[in-house]
C-alpha cells in the first residue's frame, strides 16, 4: 500500500442535472472522504470541471480515478497531484465586535496577508482572501488568535495546469 497523502483531480463531465450528486454518490458509497470539491462551467456551457481533493494511498486513488472514468457523464479525469498547478480557494472572514485597534489590527492583517477588506461597519470587518489552502490556514489561526469574534467561510480549492515552459 502506497502513501497516503493529498491528491488532486480536476474531472470534465457533462453539465447536466444529478452529475453532482452522481459523482459525489461514488465517494460516499466507497466511503471515499473528499477533502474538497468545487465545481463550475468551463468555456463551454455544456460542460463542467470539477477540481476535486481527496486523501487517500495510491491503490485506492487509482480506484477513484478508475471509476470515475466508467461514468458515462465523465468527459475526462486528470489527475493534478503530481503536476504544476496553480490553485487557490476563497475565504471569507467576518470581524465582528471590535474596537477601533482592532480594526486597524485587521486592516494590517489585510494588508500584510495580500487580502481585500471589502466590507467595513462601525464595529465589523469582512475581508475576502483568494491564497492558498496552507497560507488561508496560517490567516485563519492568527484571526482566531488576535479577535473573539469572527466567523470563517471557506469554498473549496481550484486549480489548473501551469503552462509549460519548453519550446513548442
Amino acid at each position: 500500500m502506497g502513501k497516503v497523502k493529498n491528491r488532486w483531480i480536476a474531472l470534465y463531465v457533462e453539465n447536466e442535472v444529478g452529475v453532482l450528486a452522481k459523482v459525489s454518490g461514488l465517494f460516499s458509497g466507497k466511503s471515499y472522504n473528499l477533502s474538497s470539491l468545487t465545481v463550475g462551467t468551463t468555456e463551454h456551457e455544456d460542460i463542467s470541471r470539477m477540481t476535486i481533493g481527496v486523501t487517500s494511498d495510491d491503490v485506492t486513488f487509482e480506484q477513484i480515478k478508475k471509476q470515475l472514468n466508467t461514468m458515462v457523464e465523465v468527459i475526462k479525469v486528470v489527475d493534478l497531484t503530481d503536476l504544476p498547478i496553480h490553485m487557490k480557494e476563497v475565504l471569507f472572514a467576518k470581524i465582528k465586535r471590535i474596537t477601533p485597534e482592532e480594526k486597524a489590527e485587521a486592516f494590517r492583517i489585510a494588508q500584510t496577508y495580500g487580502i481585500s477588506v471589502i466590507d467595513i461597519d462601525r464595529d465589523a470587518v469582512l475581508l475576502e482572501s483568494t491564497l492558498t489552502e496552507r497560507r488561508n490556514n496560517e490567516l485563519c489561526a492568527l484571526l482566531r488568535s488576535t479577535f473573539s469574534h469572527i466567523d470563517i467561510v471557506r469554498g473549496g480549492a481550484v486549480a489548473i495546469e501551469g503552462l509549460s515552459t519548453s519550446c513548442r
